[in-house]
């Protein structure tokens, strides 16, 4: 595989379809479209002809649109083939193309390919394929946003800001003999003020994005017959899992995603967490534990009807949740002590309770799966923990490794200032500050290796 093949791929869904597209890129896409099409057509106008075959009998008859080099996706020759989008027909292109001499196109190949061109940064070919993958309107607004450059551009401002300290600091590093006290100047500490808040807005905008691709995934956990899948059934909308009165009826860990005001929110209800009767249950048992390691945040959900006159009633009842017994029950539960916990005291429809929302150490939320009272207040809660805005905030497509170099970058800025104060190192600041300029690079891919671009563009669906 290299370069300079000519690659096709099937770009629409799969399935039946009114419309398929094939697409060509590379630089034999002008022989290959006279093959095909008998010519090779004007450039960038809707063609419609015969799609022919190697004998020159019609394989399907569509609209055909050629972009050559370089005013194109790819920034190489492209040919589009419009046809009918049944599954044989669109086989019968791809197999002439191949015919042709074509090469079937990896996984993101294309996106790569206008990568490696030229015509997009690695944000905005990443944001290609959030926007295919979003779910929300939100999240598309987001991931349009990114792909037309503007995520990308705040990064360049970051870039700008450090290379204007740079060259100021790295002046001092080349002419120690000139009378340059630009450090202790008001105009330098204003620099430094501006960049900081550069990456604060940056990273905000950037985590509601990240927010909105990956969502929150919530852990449903605690003893059994605690309402646990009641919860869930409630939070989706539906009878999704399973409820009957016997404890020990969720075996397994069931999945479900609902979205609050945009926000996905990626649920998984467990089995009750207590000593298993069986081998089954152990299992589910185990599970349960290993998702709440993983988890975003743990709802713990405590049966707060199960004893009228024990504790669990005197929580409900009164201002507070007694610390001891909750963190003993947490304990022998083996809540993990990394994720953060909500505890939701369920069933106050029993002890004639309202909602509400109380907690020091773990925010508590009392509620009512079977009769939704309270249940605002745990969406509400979710929302907020998560730092999540309904209303449009701006939110720029950004994933994990976006947001790790952006932490990276500010903290390397942040130690150079510290270090600058303390010691009066300026080699060490000017260091610190072209390795965050390294760490922003990774964002775009100025800076990148191969495995990461694999790893990447594989992730694409194939056709884009």
């Amino acid at each position: 595989m290299t370069d300079s093949d000519t690659i096709a791929a099937i770009a629409s869904a799969a399935g039946r379809g009114a419309v398929g597209v094939l697409k060509i890129s590379g630089p034999e896409v002008p022989r290959i479209a006279a093959a095909i099409l008998g010519r090779v057509p004007d450039a960038r106008r809707a063609h419609l002809g015969r799609f022919q075959d190697a004998q020159g009998e019609s394989i399907d008859e569509g609209i055909a649109v050629y972009y050559p080099a370089p005013a194109s996706f790819t920034g190489e020759h492209v040919l589009e083939l419009q046809g009918h989008g049944g599954i044989l027909v669109m086989d019968l292109l791809m197999q002439r193309a191949l015919e042709l001499g074509c090469r079937a196109a990896r996984p993101g190949e294309f996106s790569e390919r206008a990568f490696m061109n030229g015509k997009m940064d690695m944000a905005q070919a990443e944001a290609v394929a959030d926007l295919i993958d979003a779910g929300t309107a939100a999240a598309a607004r987001a991931a349009v946003r990114s792909m037309q450059g503007e995520f990308s551009g705040r990064i360049g401002e970051l870039q700008l800001l450090i290379t204007d300290l740079r060259v100021h600091v790295e002046a001092l590093i080349d002419f120690p003999d000139e009378d340059i006290d630009f450090l202790a100047s008001a105009a330098f500490t204003e620099r430094v003020a501006r960049l900081f808040a550069a990456f604060a807005s940056v990273e905000s905008a950037a985590g509601q994005g990240a927010l909105l691709r990956e969502g929150l995934t919530v852990v449903i956990a605690g003893k059994p017959n605690a309402g646990k899948s009641s919860l869930l059934n409630r939070l989706v909308g539906d009878d999704v899992a399973i409820v009957t009165p016997a404890p020990g009826t969720t075996r397994d860990v069931l999945r479900q995603q609902v979205h609050i005001d945009g926000l996905p929110l990626n649920l998984i209800d467990t089995a009750g967490l207590r000593v298993a009767h069986d081998a089954a249950e152990e299992e589910g048992v185990r599970r349960a534990r290993r998702e709440m390691q993983r988890a975003d945040r743990i709802l713990y959900v405590v049966d707060a009807g199960a004893a009228h006159a024990g504790a669990a009633h005197a929580r409900a009842a009164h201002a507070a949740a007694a610390p001891e017994d909750l963190a003993t029950e947490l304990a022998h539960a083996q809540v993990p002590g990394g994720v953060p916990i909500t505890v939701v005291f369920n069933k106050i429809d029993l002890i004639d309770a309202g909602p509400r929302i109380a907690g020091e150490r773990h925010t508590e939320i009392f509620l009512s799966a079977l009769t939704g009272a309270g249940l605002e207040l745990l969406r509400t809660h979710l929302k907020d923990s998560a730092g999540y805005r309904d209303v449009e905030s701006g939110a720029l497509a950004a994933r994990r490794r976006h947001l790790d170099a952006l932490a990276r970058a500010r903290a390397l800025v942040q130690s150079a200032a510290e270090a600058l104060k303390t010691s009066q190192t300026v080699e060490l600041f000017a260091e610190d500050l072209r390795l965050a300029q390294l760490a922003l690079g990774e964002i775009t891919g100025e800076v990148s290796s191969d495995d990461l671009l694999g790893a990447i563009f594989g992730s694409f669906c194939i056709g884009k």
